[in-house]
């Protein structure tokens, strides 16, 4: 049954008569007391004492209260800390000053992508592949190494690299593309995000780059031909870094001003013996003018020109006038500066002749192969590098340095005097300052590491994303015009979307476009270090021209139709509490939201309950390959598939929306009604989904088992999906505990909720509650599981021969490695067991895998649930953890729990072993790897090794999220 609890005040409180204000008093040990207070607290302590996580706040002055109520170190947000970067975001924030007009907004790769995909057939990783990328002027947007750009990707800059044995200059990473790979597609590269101030005004970046010939055929070679049974190999696995022949290549970024970019390109031998390295910092225009388009963003021609040997000017439309001076070699000589076109290599693509003979290549064709008249002798263009051919020792490093500004921001004095190491000092200070007001104190040296390269790869992680779907389909009034077939393919209901924003990513080379539940999450360790951003990206992804006109927000750019978990409101949600004190939070930010939620919420009823019963589909909802069928096709059987996750996410969406439609009523009284309204939508769709019956009115509740599955309806008969996987978990989520002191304050809501309860019966006989409104004060749960069922379900999350593992919860239980789940279909074997790694199949791509790895999102959302499960029922409810272990703990320790076994990926051990990187020995000994930390997109199940992308900081950086709910730090009170 559902759980609909109202409680009594306990004895323990304070009578309401005799003592108007009850006060819990942390303890050292997490238990806690009440004591009689004489006087309100004032509002200044209040905001001290506001709590972080969820509903589970601190509020004072009332006088009930969960038996769960606790307290824990608050968040601080950075822009009401007192330092430089503050300072920097407030004038950001006020407009004041432009400070986030640059940053790391370059994708790290651009070829490949659906938005530079003009083909007939959607085949992107065959038309623009790799070997294209250095000869082809991209359309969309620019990609690079280590680089930076403005918000708009006018003027780009980026290193590029030759170690005099590579085929071609290295410009940008390097990757199979999904067929290559044998679980699809994957970077192989080594780099690292190493830090970044929310404005961008430090930043740090580093590239290893082999003194050895890289090896692209092997690797290309050696993945085609394992099977998906065999792991990946990779770069380390060639052997370049052996014996330390490689180098290390640090891009290091101040900010003067907002418009005043000091660079520093710092290259250090990490080998044996000297070794040459050819750099080219690279300066350029994205083409803008070329394609004969007049939406916003196209522009005339721009113009680099060479003033002085170390001073080169840039003229662009709307960017204005640029400056870029170049810094003399380590022996004080200026290098030459190497100048061509951003054009299209049309001879060498198309055998056409171009305007121009000076095209994007030009740079390779002159390093690599020697072609001295690849390059423009007339020292202008729309790119340019400065080329230093450096000589370095083993154990040595060399230095460049390079200023880029505006014309406002000209250096009165040599651009590399005393002020540029004073500047970049301040900066490097100043990220120390802000962080040290942000971590909590009690954090050790190792998550502090942690904690600051988690936010460094959320902040590298923002791209320019620019995508107009109408020009894109009808292609360009001076490009070849696409195939026809194109208008009914790819992204055909979405003409309206209009992308030309600075958004996070999944990760800048795998995933270098945005998904919409992933940027959900990504904005939650956002809100610590930068509120304004969040709450910024949020309301984008609810605009009219994101938003499609029925109500769907767009998934990702392979098909913006597809169906992700509705997490957003919970973000939103979230968002809205972190980042404010109690009575200072913005509410027009969560009005605005929320009816633009509204919209969404309704495109999910309308669109994916297709009975009309409450029990929803939706297909993958971003699970990938959780289930027994590719869940966004047609099933092979016929029939429908009610999904388990499906109903409960909408659950949980529907249960959020309540909260915030509360919270907004407090403010103004209209939004009671859809308080109401999402009240009893949420019991229906509860109702439904813990029915018991014939197959008609069959839930999803398997009362056999003790879990939620999915269910297949054919032919009037219903048949459980028994895979016990993370969409039995899922349920789980959708809880809320209400405080009868806030339902006191809206009569039109606690009269409606009375009128349900007395009047439907035939939902009411499904509710679990007391019923005696009228004696004393109430707490009111909301959720799917009625106690009995949550404590069966828990049984199996916490036994570590099914869901938990040393480092988290599995997506699929264990048990299936010896009992996997099979199907017999039409004659077709389908079978679904525990693979702890990468994925054994090709369903989306091979590249990711539900079946058994840990996901850090879900992982999350699960540790904030038994936090609420908590704050009902406090220590009244205690569970075995491990199951089997004897060892009973309350549902808050729970949570602590699995926050520990999470961080426990990134945190090295007494053999300096973090398990995200598996059993590399660089990564626990080596000086110059062992500090690295890499945010993979997800982890083995087994032994915590990291997999998939690797550079998916966005929602792994929650893993920053655990460490803080750790932290030893209680509130004063």
């Amino acid at each position: 049954m559902a759980s609909l609890f109202r409680k009594k005040k306990t004895s323990s409180s304070p009578d309401k008569k005799d003592n108007p204000v009850a006060k819990t008093v942390v303890m050292s040990d997490d238990k806690h007391k009440t004591e009689g207070v004489k006087e309100s607290t004032s509002p200044e302590k209040k905001d001290k004492e506001e709590e972080d996580g969820g509903i589970l706040e601190v509020i004072e002055s009332i006088p009930v209260r969960a038996k769960g109520f606790f307290s824990r170190a608050p968040t601080i947000v950075g822009i009401h800390l007192s330092s430089g970067e503050a300072d920097r975001l407030k004038e950001d924030k006020d407009r004041k000053s432009n400070w986030k007009r640059w940053g790391p907004y370059l994708s790290e790769r651009q070829w490949a992508t659906v938005r530079e995909d003009y083909s007939s057939d959607g085949s992107c990783w065959d038309y623009f592949p790799h070997d294209h990328a250095r000869s082809r002027a991209y359309r969309w947007g620019e990609d690079g190494l280590l680089g930076i750009t403005d918000r708009q990707c006018r003027l780009c800059f980026c290193v590029a690299l030759w170690n005099g044995k590579d085929p071609i200059l290295k410009e940008r990473l390097f990757g199979l593309t999904g067929s290559e790979g044998n679980h699809g597609e994957d970077c192989k590269e080594c780099y690292y995000y190493l830090d970044s101030t929310p404005t961008h005004s430090y930043m740090e970046a580093l590239y290893k780059y082999p003194q050895a010939e890289y090896p692209y055929a092997r690797l290309v070679e050696e993945n085609k031909n394992r099977s998906f049974q065999d792991p990946e190999f990779e770069l380390e696995d060639t052997g370049v870094f052996d014996e330390s022949k490689y180098w290390d290549i640090y891009a290091e970024y101040a900010k003067g001003g907002p418009n005043d970019i000091l660079i520093k390109i710092r290259v250090c031998n990490r080998g044996p013996e000297t070794s040459v390295i050819h750099l080219l910092p690279t300066l350029w225009y994205r083409n803008t003018w070329i394609w004969g388009c007049e939406h916003e963003g196209c522009t005339r021609k721009s113009l680099l020109k060479e003033i002085e040997p170390n001073h080169i000017r840039g003229k662009h439309e709307t960017l204005g006038t640029s400056h870029f001076y170049v810094g003399p070699g380590p022996d004080g000589t200026q290098p030459p500066l190497l100048w061509t076109e951003n054009e299209t290599n049309m001879e060498k693509l198309h055998g056409v002749e171009h305007y121009t003979k000076y095209v994007k290549d030009a740079f390779h064709r002159y390093v690599v192969n020697g072609e001295t008249d690849a390059v423009c002798p007339d020292k202008k263009g729309t790119k340019v590098a400065a080329y230093y051919v450096l000589e370095v020792p083993s154990g040595g490093e060399a230095t460049v340095k390079f200023r880029l500004c505006d014309e406002d921001s000209i250096p009165k004095k040599d651009p590399f005097g005393p002020d540029f190491d004073r500047i970049f000092t301040d900066r490097k200070c100043d990220a120390d300052e802000y962080y040290d007001g942000i971590l909590p104190g009690s954090f050790t040296a190792k998550e502090i590491a942690v904690a600051r390269q988690g936010y460094a790869g959320l902040l590298w992680s923002k791209q320019f994303y620019h995508y107009i779907v109408q020009a894109w389909m009808d292609g360009d009034p001076d490009a070849p015009k696409p195939s026809p077939a194109r208008l009914e393919g790819r992204n055909k209901e979405w003409r309206h979307l209009f992308n030309r924003d600075i958004i996070s990513m999944p990760d800048k080379w795998e995933y270098p476009w945005y998904a919409s539940w992933d940027l959900a999450f990504h904005m939650i360790p956002f809100a610590k270090i930068d509120p304004e951003f969040s709450k910024d990206q949020l309301i984008l992804f609810l605009r009219e021209w994101y938003m499609a006109p029925n109500g769907q927000i767009p998934a990702y750019e392979f098909e913006f139709s597809d169906v992700n978990p509705p997490v957003h409101a919970w973000a939103v949600w979230r968002v809205y509490k972190m980042t404010a004190p109690k009575g200072k939070r913005d509410v027009k930010f969560l009005a605005r939201a929320f009816q633009k939620l509204i919209l969404n919420f309704n495109w999910w009823v309308n669109r994916k309950d297709p009975s009309g019963k409450n029990v929803f589909s939706g297909g993958f909802l971003g699970l990938d390959n959780i289930g027994i069928f590719d869940r966004s096709k047609p099933l092979p059987t016929g029939g429908e598939l009610e999904q388990a996750d499906g109903t409960a996410w909408m659950a949980f969406f529907c249960v959020v929306m309540l909260d915030i439609a509360l919270e907004l009523a407090q403010h103004d009284i209209v939004y009671e009604d859809m308080a109401s309204k999402f009240f009893e939508h949420f019991v229906l769709i509860v109702d439904a989904m813990n029915k018991i019956g014939s197959c008609e009115d069959q839930g999803l509740w398997d009362d056999h088992d003790g879990f939620y599955y999915d269910f297949l309806r054919l032919d009037g008969k219903s048949k459980p999906m028994r895979v016990r996987s993370m969409v039995g978990l899922i349920p789980l989520y959708a809880c809320l505990v209400l405080e009868d002191e806030v339902i006191k304050k809206l009569p039109g809501f606690r009269k409606r909720l009375e009128w349900f309860l007395a009047n439907r019966q035939d939902l009411a006989k499904q509710i679990s509650y007391l019923d005696d409104l009228k004696s004393g004060e109430f707490c009111h749960l909301l959720a799917i599981p009625s106690r009995t069922r949550l404590e069966r379900v828990l049984k199996y999350m916490l036994d570590e021969n099914e869901f938990l593992s040393p480092f988290g919860l599995r997506s699929l239980s264990k048990v299936h490695e010896k009992e996997p789940f099979i199907m017999e279909v039409g004659g077709e074997h389908h079978c679904v067991g525990y693979v702890p790694g990468e994925s054994n199949t090709y369903l989306f791509g091979g590249n990711s895998n539900w079946r058994g790895p840990i996901w850090l999102c879900v992982n999350f959302l699960m540790i904030e649930s038994l936090e609420r499960y908590y704050f009902y029922y406090g220590e009244d409810l205690k569970v075995e953890n491990p199951t089997g272990s004897g060892n009973m703990m309350n549902l808050l320790d729970v949570s602590k729990d699995l926050c520990r076994r999470v961080s426990t990926l990134f945190l090295p051990d007494e053999n300096g072993r973090r398990p995200c990187h598996g059993d590399d020995p660089r990564y626990m000994s080596d000086p110059f790897w062992k500090n690295l930390v890499l945010f993979y997109e997800y982890f083995d199940g087994n032994t915590g090794r990291g997999c998939g992308a690797s550079h998916q900081t966005g929602w792994t950086a929650l893993a920053v999220r655990c460490l803080d709910k750790l932290a030893k730090e209680d509130v004063p009170v």
